[in-house]
């Protein structure tokens, strides 16, 4: 093969499902999708229309609703389009855009957990601070500097992308735009591509994932001390709860990032399995853990359902 460039205006995605697996494939997509949009639109609605809810707890439940529903409509809903109506060809400008608003929602989202985590750990370690230290305007603060640490911290990418060349193949190997398989097929052999992306996972991921683990061992810790049996077991619960989103969020990310970055080949399948647990199944889960288990938006929702009952009663009555 020669080495000459060719000029790339589109990405091919080629998204590999065997033929007996495609249509069940498509089904739990779409039902994840489905679950994921119902919960967090759900979710948003309900603390915006309750103003008791205007809180930083729920302020951050609510941002990471935002997230998730971002989460889900950026990939979802193409990956479907190229497995149901094999519409597979992506322009260059939006294969990039998608790749940008992707790794934004996910370091979004690992920033979020770990502000979540520790406004858990100071309500519970320090109780008596919790008010004058978590405020609606340190929430706000905080989730405006997420935004743009995470832009900044994602343009590299995109300058980069602009620099790869491509000799052989605009083929990507997977459902989706995705910068490690970019730089896989490109004909460039720098290592600042996958470097700073190991780099970025480790920044983004591993050390608030660290962070995150300390915060919760040390909510554990203190639930120890607690004297009602029941009282443990509720912080207990919680925390385990929690963590399992976490893990399910950070484990397959953290390895679909950096194994790549380190040199390691991946199967396709093992990839589309960790961007797809990773990427995909947090969102859906996460109106469960954080929001559907807390009393006030449990109950608020209840309330949000029988009053539209109860309207459409009295209409047909």
């Amino acid at each position: 093969m020669t080495n000459s460039t060719i000029a790339v205006t589109e990405f091919v995605l080629h998204c590999v499902i065997n033929a007996d697996q495609k249509s069940a494939t498509i089904s739990i997509l779409a039902l994840i999708y489905l679950l994921s949009l119902f919960g967090n639109l759900l979710v948003i609605a309900v603390i915006i229309m309750n103003s008791q809810l205007h809180a930083p707890m729920y302020l951050y439940i609510g941002t990471l609703a935002v997230i998730d529903l971002a989460n889900s409509s950026v990939l979802i809903p193409k990956m479907l389009s190229v497995l149901q109506l094999d519409s597979s060809v992506v322009p260059f400008g939006a294969c990039v855009l998608q790749m940008f608003v992707v790794f934004h929602v996910e370091e979004m989202e690992s920033l979020l957990l770990l502000f979540m985590a520790l406004d858990r750990y100071i309500a519970v370690v320090y109780p008596l601070r919790y008010p004058s230290v978590i405020t609606n305007k340190t929430v706000w603060t905080g989730v405006i500097a997420l935004n743009i640490f995470g832009i900044i911290s994602i343009l590299p990418y995109i300058f980069f992308t602009a620099e790869l060349s491509f000799c052989h193949s605009n083929i990507l190997k997977y459902c989706f735009c995705d910068y490690a398989t970019m730089v896989d097929v490109a004909c460039n052999e720098d290592p600042k591509y996958l470097m700073y992306l190991s780099a970025g996972c480790l920044i983004t991921g591993v050390f608030p994932l660290l962070l995150i683990l300390f915060s919760y061992s040390r909510i554990a810790l203190a639930a120890l001390k607690i004297s009602s049996v029941e009282g443990k077991r509720k912080v207990f619960s919680t925390c385990l709860t929690h963590l399992l989103v976490v893990g399910l969020f950070y484990i397959p990310l953290m390895l679909s990032y950096v194994l790549p970055g380190a040199g390691v080949k991946l199967s396709t399948e093992s990839y589309n399995t960790m961007v797809i647990v990773g990427n995909m199944v947090p969102p859906m889960m996460n109106p469960l853990i954080y929001s559907f288990r807390n009393k006030e938006i449990k109950s608020n929702i209840q309330r949000l359902f029988t009053k539209k009952h109860n309207t459409l009663s009295e209409k047909q009555s």
